[in-house]
Order: C-alpha cells, then structure tokens, then sequence
C-alpha cells in the first residue's frame, strides 16, 4: 500500500516522532510505500509530493518542528476533494493520514466523507480535543511555560512587580491551568471561568500585600466577565480568529486599578518550538504505529486516540464533535491558592 503523510496546521513538538513511528513500523511489519506531502494541504492541492524512505526518518523522535512542513491552507479553497483525489490518483496514492488538530481532523472527517481514504492523528499544544485523554505537544509546551514563568518571577521579585504571562491554548486553558499550577501563580484566567476585574486586582494586591511579586497567568483566549473576546482582528486559514492580546489588557488593568508596576510577556511561538519532552515523544511514537495500524487494517475515517494508558480508535467524527475544556471544579481547586 502507498501512504501519504500530511502534518496541516499549528507545528507541535512530536510531529517528527509520528512520522518515524508511521515509517519505521509501516516499512518493517506491513511493507508499505511512503510518501510526504510538504506544507500541509496546500501541499497536497499543489502536488508538492516527496519520497518518505526509512533512511529519511532516522534520529528524528528528537527533532523539533516536522520534517514536511506545514500551513493552515483549506483545501475546500483550492479544488477540495476532487483535486485531492486527482493528486492522490497521479501518484498512485492509496490512503492519506493525516496529522493535525481540530481544523485538520475536521477536513480529514470531510474528506472521508467523500470517499477518500484516510485516518487522524491528533496534534495540538492545547489538549482540547475530547476525544482523546491527552495530545502529544501538550506536555512539552506545560514545560516551557513553566520554566518561563519561574525566570520572570525572579525578575519581578527583584523590581517589586507584577509579572503577567499570557500562554497559549485558544478556547480552552489547559496550558495556563497546569503552568500557573506548577509555577505557584497568584491567579490563573482561563476562558471556562470568567472573572470580574475586581477580582484579579484583589489577587494582585493580596499578594503584594504579603510582601510578593504577584505572577498572572492569562490564556489567550480568556475574557473577562461581561466583555468581549480580545482578538487580533484575523482569522486563519480555517477561518477561525486569531487570539492574543489579552496580557496587555490585563496588564493596563491592574497598574491603573493598584498602582503596582505591571509588565506583560505573551509567550506566543516559544511553547510551540523546540524538542519534545520524553512524554511526547513516546505518546507521539504510539499514535504512529497505531496509525500505521489502523491504516493497514483499513479503519478508514477514524483517529488514534488515548484512553487512560490504552491506545484507541474513534470515529472522526467524534474526534471533531466537541471541545475539551476544563472542568469547574479543576480551576476551584487551584482557585484557593490564589492571591
């Protein structure tokens, strides 16, 4: 069988350890043919195709970033399914797996729905995809927040001031939840639970009052109580908006309302880049040979996913019908410790 791999959307860390965990199994246990599509959909409406041998994926569980590229393109803006079929046919392609979050697995499920044969890998740095306990990417971005948040600390405890972070995570606050946990944040915002301003100014100076340097984490697509969402006025290629900005309100926000010299840094790419930590390149590793797998065993629109310890297989259409946000009651248990 000839395979073609696809990394669409926002790069992660593990991308490259999926690949090789496809490859090498796929070469080895099934004998299979691999190709890459370069740049993600737009690679594959433009037939920008590459030979994907065993030699090319060596070493690269470590690597940063992914190997073929990737965009945010929308092939239904470029042809859709029957330019996709028609590159598929030139080159002898006979399954596509696909390896993205909830924009990708969403075009995956459509293209399975006109008859294209595929199966998703899940990728994102938010862990907001319900149908699976944990995405690869996840992790190592926790851990950069985290180690970022502990040097700005320092800094801010030498000034006197109030430090925000702004992180990443889109409509569910994942990341900002468990760095502000690990990094012993004065207040964490996150777009479940919105809060009064009032309420994160009396955060900030409790803190201040007990002689500390108050730390915010804000994700980036938190708002407060009753405004709106703050976003930078685009959308991507999906067409879903671009968020960010939100730090810098919060930062205006407090040195107006306490007085307390505030600064902002918004983390932005930093927690994409990198290598992944072992975590993921081992839970990436498994989502690749289980995608080899379901390829082999033609589960055709389905997604690899983890369950607890065990790797499964749902339905796509599952994979993209809701999102993962956090619980209530997560955040309450951090919540006590705020201030």
């Amino acid at each position: 069988m000839k395979i073609a791999l696809l990394t669409a959307g926002g790069d992660c860390p593990g991308l490259n350890a999926v690949i090789r965990g496809v490859v090498l199994k796929g070469d080895r246990i099934y004998d299979h043919e691999f190709v890459g599509v370069r740049g993600g959909f737009r690679g594959l409406v433009q037939d920008d195709i590459v030979p994907l041998p065993r030699q090319r994926v060596r070493g690269l569980s470590k690597v940063g970033g992914t190997i073929l590229g990737t965009s945010r393109v929308s092939p239904f803006d470029h042809g859709g399914t029957d330019r996709v079929k028609e590159v598929m046919d030139k080159h002898e392609i006979d399954a596509l797996i696909a390896i993205g979050g909830e924009g990708t697995l969403t075009v995956a499920r459509m293209f399975h729905d006109d008859g294209i044969n595929v199966v998703g890998v899940p990728k994102t740095i938010d862990n907001d995809l319900s149908a699976t306990d944990r995405t690869f990417g996840f992790d190592t971005a926790v851990s950069v927040a985290t180690e970022s948040i502990d040097r700005l600390r320092t800094t801010g405890e030498a000034h006197s001031r109030c430090m925000v972070v702004e992180v990443m995570g889109r409509h569910a606050g994942w990341i900002a939840l468990h760095a502000g946990i690990a990094s012993g944040a004065h207040a964490i915002l996150i777009p479940e639970v919105p809060v009064t301003q009032d309420q994160v100014c009396e955060w900030v100076q409790h803190a201040m009052d007990r002689r500390r340097a108050p730390v915010v984490v804000v994700a980036e697509g938190f708002r407060f109580e009753g405004a709106d969402q703050v976003d930078k006025g685009r959308t991507d290629g999906f067409g879903r908006p671009l968020l960010g900005g939100i730090g810098e309100q919060v930062t205006g926000l407090i040195e107006e309302r306490t007085g307390i010299e505030t600064r902002n840094t918004t983390l932005g790419h930093l927690q994409r880049g990198g290598v992944p930590s072992a975590d993921d390149r081992v839970l990436a590793t498994r989502f690749g040979t289980a995608a080899v797998d379901a390829v082999s065993e033609r589960r055709w629109g389905t997604m690899v996913a983890l369950r607890g310890q065990d790797i499964v297989y749902v339905n796509l259409r599952e994979a993209t019908s809701a999102l993962k946000t956090v619980p209530r009651e997560q955040w309450d248990q951090a919540a006590i410790l705020f201030g």
